[in-house]
């Protein structure tokens, strides 16, 4: 068989899924949850099996998973529509990592090289622990995601099962929600109490890795005091430090450390190359806080810069430090544009 042919399936199914993506883009206007409620209502038993095949459908071909999270709620309850939301989504995802897989996997391995290798390289490292940070704390459009991941050698059943576990707090979330609005809209009381729980599993998505860090009691290794900063500049050990702020923050009313480079969060990704380049010495990162600076250190391990630290409460921290004389002893010069 020529390569040429050999090809032929994988361009099909390319082909395949640009079309209905475009179709279903362009006829999103078709789904309407009343509309659902009655297609699914004529088919009987099999309501719940059609439900999780047009949220996996729907998944692949980047229609809004929160619509059907919400109609899934409110057309079956809130178990059976956690049940139901969180076997569609998982399907969906599924079927979109295998596509992007079957696709294009190969031609990412040997296109992938500097920045692009060193990421690819530290998520599938991560493995696992990757998808279960991405599905806890969804700050990536999901449905682009499960395509991204899908390019990567990210192992089939840790996708799933960490994607299926992890998606399980936001999708009854979601379920509650949407079955709180069905009551609502029924008069019911307790509709209320439906919506505040929803609220409720929403925060508590959002705010459980912190929460879990701090009930953990122990910073994370890539935590850097600033006690532990102040040491080393003392002793005179040669270190790295990146302000991630802006500009305006890096010369505002906080100042900065003496001995810091100034290299804004937004232009981390872009300079990752030179910045791996340019230091032979641990990297400590600072920001206003250490929200920013934690970001920063994220995108930088995974670009393949190892020893990276983030200085914990940042420069408000150490404005409320104990004065001392400003000196740059240790901070090592670098070449970093």
């Amino acid at each position: 068989m020529s390569l040429r042919a050999s090809r032929l399936p994988r361009l099909a199914l390319a082909g395949a899924l640009a079309a209905g993506v475009l179709w279903a883009l362009a006829n999103r206007d078709l789904l309407d949850l009343p509309q659902l409620e009655r297609g699914l209502r004529d088919l009987g038993a099999w309501a719940p099996a059609a439900f999780v095949a047009a949220f996996a459908l729907a998944t692949v071909a980047f229609l809004p998973g929160g619509l059907f999270g919400l109609a899934g709620g409110a057309l079956f309850g809130p178990l059976w529509g956690t049940a139901w939301n969180l076997a569609g989504a998982t399907l969906g995802a599924t079927l979109a990592f295998l596509a992007a897989r079957y696709i294009a996997s190969d031609w990412v391995a040997r296109k992938s090289g500097g920045r692009l290798g060193r990421l690819v390289a530290g998520v599938e490292t991560e493995g696992w622990r990757f998808v279960a940070l991405v599905r806890l704390v969804p700050l990536f459009p999901f449905n682009l995601l499960n395509y991204a991941l899908g390019l990567t050698r990210i192992r089939l059943r840790d996708y799933v099962l960490a994607t299926a576990l992890c998606m399980l707090p936001g999708t009854a979330a979601y379920t509650w929600l949407g079955h709180a609005g069905r009551e609502a809209a029924a008069g019911r009381g307790e509709a209320l109490r439906y919506a505040l729980l929803g609220l409720g599993l929403l925060a508590a998505v959002v705010l459980a890795p912190r929460l879990v860090r701090r009930l953990r009691g122990a910073p994370s290794p890539g935590w850097m005091s600033i006690a532990e900063l102040e040491r080393r500049r003392d002793a005179n050990e040669p270190f790295v430090l990146v302000d991630v702020r802006s500009p305006e923050e890096f010369d505002g009313p906080l100042g900065h450390i003496p001995g810091a480079r100034n290299v804004p969060l937004a232009e981390v990704a872009a300079r990752a190359d030179a910045l791996a380049e340019a230091i032979d010495a641990p990297l400590v990162l600072v920001c206003r806080t250490d929200k920013r600076s934690a970001a920063a250190a994220a995108i930088l391990r995974a670009a393949g810069i190892a020893d990276v630290r983030v200085l914990r409460g940042g420069m408000e921290a150490w404005s409320r430090r104990a004065p001392a004389q400003p000196h740059s002893a240790g901070i090592e010069s670098t070449g970093i544009p």
